[in-house]
């Protein structure tokens, strides 16, 4: 370690499988989720939804729901005014991107099925939604923009105002940008005299199916207007409040509480807070709004939901030579709070840990009539990474090699990092060679291998495939100056506070919001080590803009790397503050005074004070050298040089029934490099639920609407979240190679596992049925997909979007949908 102050010499909880402070309230009922606060007078709102994707609302009619039992108002959008605000882009992707506005609730026209178009208010949540059911509103149905790639062509417009479906097109070209070549010449020469890799595949639109439905608490009534919500993002929903209603960021008070999970989907600013912040203000009372599981997977943004067409030029040899990219990112209605920016995190991810010397990467932005999108767990690189590793499987098998030979002739070795990529990051540490080869050690690769070829030459019904995804991922969103490069509208800082206390506990502020990740465990054993003091004498403060004035929340992998930094940082200058008031107790040089264990001492000597000691001679002041203030109290903001760059192998093993479609996994192990380890126990959690959010997009996940607009998967009935019983136990393990951009060395893990996990089973599935001339199963590979494509002839010439399914799939529709669960991937 490097840093200001060395950390302790004697190292006890860093490392160390530390069960989580927080789980003791949150499974014994102790929770505040939102939805449990009450408050005095409180009331309760209900919306009313459209049920259209694109009409005019004519007419809303709200008599009969004002005169309803224990109503006190309702309201529609035209009844909004300048207070009300409006939701926020944070992220302009080009200086010219096409975005329609966003009131709270729209005046005249939807966009979604499942807008807000009338708010109603009463005494109880039951009234509010029978009152609801009372608003009668006639409106003139349009036409809807539902098909991504009609919409890019502007056959139909989701908002007829803008003239055009097109937001905004994003572009990254290395010649021109001075990290490569041509790509252009590299896929001219390998058309001719090497090999040319085309395919298009389709990222399907997820919901982020978070535990907690999103609630919201506004107290108008002090002096300070409180929200409470269920948010990643408490402190950028202060400033936006505060933006865009007028009201003084200093009279505005956030409170994210307990959070029950939230996976990118809390990453937002929305309609309901919005409404909930208005209506409080007209009435003059409290007001609470929490969301059905319906409406929550209707109008809760959406993730993914991508065309991709890809282009890889190689040598004969196998040596890549070029990579083209070319995206159509769905937004959905609006332009969410970083939605344009996702899928621009993916262009510097498609290269992977790969040495492409030329690439060249366009996206589309379009806007369409279905719920908008934003970040979902892994924001723009899990799109990336399913693309990169399902193309160097293809590679693979062009060339006649194992895929992960293919990898690891094209990847960068360890002795070459750091490395600048051909998208112009610089990758600090890795050793993919390493990870490998634990890997295939762990899994078994070349006994499985073995029995794969044994199953095929019997003609075996069942058949194995085996699928690999070496990946890596740019985490920790930041730093500041290339953010606003990128024209993000914050900054990738984050902020901390230590406070020692008289009695020798410490209290600590972080400006990271936690919504199920462990920070008040991981956090308490970082500042235990760096203070020398107990664990259980660390407390966590979070997620409170009056408790932590100061911060930029939790998303994208950054709480450790970047507030886990915040927190050496403030915990040094503890140490440092507390140096001047030690010397003076033992009348020592304070040149001489080191810092261990907990003890500062005077070097050479046996002489020396506990840190707790020196917190209580500050506390009293008594006897302070001049110019001392009496307070070791301390805080930092750090802001990163660089992303960080986690890395690993995941290695899947799947059965294919080729009489009935059906998958099932058979093992399915990962080695990840996150450098330095603080907690082995949470890492553990963090990866195994990744994987099976991954998993369960290559297995089972899919939104689907109808030919009008409206979202048929919304229920868990038929959007399949995958339980414990649809997957098997996992082989995780870790290989170490620090981080060398922040003092604790360690890398981002909360989006590994879902990165990782999508291409490795949907390669291990197409690698089973790749003999039946199936070169790809289009996302969810439910029984039915797996099936027709196995049973559609000349599979290996069909249309590769849809992995040579015999009838066309309409993704407007889904017709071809999902499948009960019993069919699922494991027993």
């Amino acid at each position: 370690m490097t840093a200001t102050q060395d950390a302790p010499a004697s190292v006890t909880e860093i490392g160390r499988d530390r069960r989580r402070k927080e789980d003791q309230r949150l499974i014994t009922g102790r929770t505040r989720w939102t939805d449990n606060i009450q408050l005095p007078g409180m009331l309760h709102m209900a919306m009313v939804r459209s049920p259209f994707a694109h009409a005019k609302i004519t007419a809303i009619d709200t008599s009969a729901a004002k005169a309803a039992t224990n109503v006190v108002a309702v309201y529609t959008g035209k009844d909004l005014d300048e207070s009300a605000g409006v939701l926020i882009n944070a992220w302009a992707i080009t200086t010219d991107q096409v975005a329609p506005d966003h009131p709270p609730i729209p005046a005249d026209r939807v966009s979604f099925a499942g807008e807000i178009v009338a708010v109603v208010v009463a005494r109880t949540p039951a009234e509010a939604r029978d009152a609801a059911e009372l608003v009668d509103v006639d409106y003139e149905e349009l036409p809807a923009a539902l098909d991504l790639k009609e919409a890019a062509e502007d056959k139909v417009l989701a908002h007829p105002d803008l003239g055009t479906n097109k937001s905004a097109l994003w572009v990254f070209d290395s010649g021109e940008a001075g990290t490569g070549g041509n790509v252009e010449d590299a896929i001219s020469k390998a058309r001719t005299d090497g090999i040319l890799i085309e395919r298009e595949y389709r990222q399907q639109r997820l919901i982020p199916a978070f535990m907690e439905p999103r609630s919201v608490v506004v107290d108008p009534t002090g002096e300070q207007l409180t929200m409470w919500s269920a948010t990643q993002i408490p402190h950028i929903l202060r400033f936006a409040l505060a933006a865009t209603t007028g009201v003084p960021e200093s009279k505005i008070r956030v409170i994210a509480p307990d959070v029950g999970g939230g996976f990118g989907g809390k990453l937002q600013v929305t309609p309901e807070e919005w409404t909930a912040w208005w209506v409080a203000r007209q009435v003059h009372k409290p007001v609470k709004y929490t969301e059905t599981r319906s409406e929550s997977l209707m109008a809760a943004h959406h993730g993914r939901d991508q065309w991709q067409k890809l282009t890889l030029a190689a040598e004969k040899d196998g040596s890549v030579t070029g990579l083209k990219v070319e995206l159509l990112a769905d937004l959905g209605s609006h332009v969410a709070i970083v939605g344009g920016g996702v899928p621009v995190l993916g262009a510097f991810m498609f290269n992977s840990i790969y040495k492409f010397p030329a690439y060249h990467f366009a996206c589309q932005t379009v806007l369409t009539n279905k719920t908008w999108t934003d970040a979902y767990r892994g924001a723009g690189r899990p799109e990336a990474t399913y693309a990169i590793e399902r193309l160097m499987d293809e590679l693979a098998v062009e060339l006649g090699v194992d895929p992960l030979e293919v990898r690891e002739k094209n990847w960068i070795k360890h002795e070459e990092f750091p490395f600048t990529t051909v998208a112009g990051l610089e990758y600090d540490s890795g050793n993919y060679e390493e990870a490998t080869a634990k890997a295939k050690a762990n899994f078994g690769y070349d006994e499985l291998r073995a029995e794969q070829k044994r199953r095929r030459d019997e003609n075996d019904p069942v058949q194995l495939g085996i699928g690999v995804s070496t990946f890596t991922e740019m985490c920790g969103l930041a730093p500041s100056r290339v953010l606003g490069q990128l024209n993000y509208g914050a900054g990738g800082w984050e902020h901390a506070s230590v406070r020692m206390l008289p009695t020798g506990t410490v209290e600590v502020v972080t400006g990271a919001s936690a919504h199920g990740q462990g920070h008040e465990t991981a956090f308490s054993q970082i500042v235990a080590d760096r203070l020398g003091v107990r664990f259980e004498d660390v407390e966590i403060l979070h997620g409170d803009t009056q408790v932590s004035h100061k911060g930029l929340d939790t998303y994208g992998s950054r709480s450790l790397v970047v507030g886990g930094e915040a927190l050496v940082k403030a915990a040094d200058k503890v140490i440092e503050k507390a140096k001047p008031i030690a010397a003076h107790m033992l009348e020592a040089n304070v040149d001489d005074i080191e810092f261990k264990e907990g003890r500062l001492g005077v070097r050479g000597t046996d002489q020396g004070v506990a840190l707790a000691e020196v917190a209580m001679a500050a506390f009293a002041a008594h006897d302070l050298p001049d110019g001392v203030e009496p307070t070791l109290d301390s805080d930092a903001t750090y802001d990163p040089v660089n992303f960080n760059f986690p890395h690993g192998t995941h290695l899947c093993a799947v059965e294919v029934d080729t009489e009935t479609g059906q998958v099932k996994m058979r093992k399915y192990t990962c080695v990840d490099d996150i450098g330095n380890v603080i907690n082995p126990l949470i890492v553990a959690g963090q990866v195994h639920g990744g994987l099976m959010q991954g998993i369960a997009q290559a297995l089972f996940e899919e939104a689907v609407h109808d030919e009008s607009g409206t979202l048929v998967s919304a229920s868990f009935v038929d959007y399949l979240v995958p339980t414990a019983a649809d997957t098997i136990s996992f082989d995780v393990d870790h290989n170490t190679t620090p981080s060398l951009t922040n003092t604790l060395g360690t890398k981002g893990v909360g989006e590994a596992g879902t990165i990782a996990s999508t291409p490795a089973v949907v390669n291990a599935v197409v690698d089973a049925v790749r003999a039946f001339g199936v070169s790809d199963i289009q996302m969810p590979c439910t029984p039915e997909r797996v099936w027709r494509a196995i049973h559609a002839g000349d599979a290996g010439g069909a249309d590769p979007t849809t992995g040579g399914a015999a009838p066309h799939f309409d993704e407007s529709t889904g017709h071809e949908g999902q499948t009960d669960r019993t069919d699922g991937a494991g027993q």
